[in-house]
């Protein structure tokens, strides 16, 4: 891991470089990605080289010196504040061969989440590269889908729901369905419905978040925790438009409100519905510290704005495995 500035230019800020005679049928498969250069404000220097400290790649920042840029892979970081030298820098790495993009877009491809400590207002405010939220056609047909897929899984869901019922009422006294109020889109509160799945005193003395081996969690809530039937009554949710079959995991305004001074545009998550299941809850561990939930904001983050049905059936398809194996996370 390397990590190394050059705020150096050269009187000619563009060398001669040769120029690209080979026309690739992909180019990104040609690219030497053990590599990349990333051009940004000096201001913000440091704290890139902080965040490259996690990676398996190495990153040179701000040098300007480079005399080949075929095959390169060229990230820019807030590039409005570049000189405009610099910002011709990057015109001419495109040019003449280098794959040139933004830092946390190349980032959100390569990692599979996004790197949200690198997050500002300028990701954001392309609304058109977020389709969830730019396509009325998308919303509609997403609706659609939890329909057709509410109905589809009450075949499975309401004989289980009935034994899981059974089971809850036999082990211990209470109601067999919990009701919590949750934020759902646009920041509108709705009661979040589960299948009681801790001790009916479980928050005598105020909001918890849940931990892994939570004391307060029965034997019977154990396993539907694992296998995720606890979540089976949100698909009344879902017939509600409340919630979707996927999206981010709807948490409660308590947390959120302190979960927000510590992490940057939390409640971007809440521009889509809550989901049942979703991308953070299937690609890392159960949970709950600050650490977790920054996690979990890089692959909800991630959804919305490369959401896409492929990415949907993905993330089903690792949800059955969880319920089928009781991988639950």
């Amino acid at each position: 891991m390397s990590f190394r500035a050059d705020n150096t230019m050269d009187a000619d800020i563009f060398p001669k470089i040769q120029t690209v005679k080979k026309r690739f049928k992909s180019k990104k498969q040609v690219l030497n990605q053990n590599q990349i250069y990333v051009y940004c404000p000096e201001d913000r220097e440091l704290e890139i080289g902080e965040i490259v400290n996690d990676y398996s790649f190495d990153m040179v920042v701000n040098d300007y010196n480079i005399t080949d840029l075929s095959c390169k892979v060229i990230c820019h970081f807030e590039s409005a504040r570049l000189t405009k030298a610099q910002r011709q820098f990057l015109v001419k790495a495109t040019e003449l061969g280098a794959w040139v993009e933004p830092l946390v877009s190349y980032l959100d491809e390569r990692l599979g989440y996004t790197e949200v400590r690198l997050l500002h207002s300028g990701y954001f405010l392309h609304q058109k590269a977020f389709s969830i939220l730019s396509t009325e056609r998308t919303q509609l047909s997403k609706r659609i889908v939890d329909l057709f897929a509410v109905f589809l899984l009450c075949i499975v869901a309401i004989p289980l729901g009935i034994i899981t019922a059974l089971a809850i009422k036999l082990e211990s006294p209470g109601p067999v369905f919990y009701k919590q109020r949750r934020a759902g889109q646009y920041n509108d509160e709705f009661d979040v419905i589960k299948f009681r799945s801790m001790r009916n005193d479980a928050e005598s003395s105020g909001a918890q978040w849940a931990s892994k081996n939570d004391a307060r969690v029965t034997k019977v809530g154990n396993f539907i925790r694992k296998t995720r039937i606890d979540e089976l009554p949100q698909l009344i949710n879902v017939l509600r438009g409340e919630m979707s079959i996927v999206g981010p995991r709807p948490e409660r305004e308590i947390f959120i409100s302190n979960l927000e001074k510590e992490i940057s545009y939390y409640r971007f998550r809440h521009a889509v519905k809550p989901g049942i299941t979703g991308l953070a809850q299937v690609n890392y561990p159960y949970g709950a510290s600050i650490e977790d939930a920054i996690w979990k904001h890089k692959y909800d983050i991630y959804y919305i704005k490369h959401h896409s049905y492929l990415l949907d059936i993905k993330i089903l398809i690792k949800t059955v495995k969880v319920v089928l194996f009781g991988m639950g996370r």
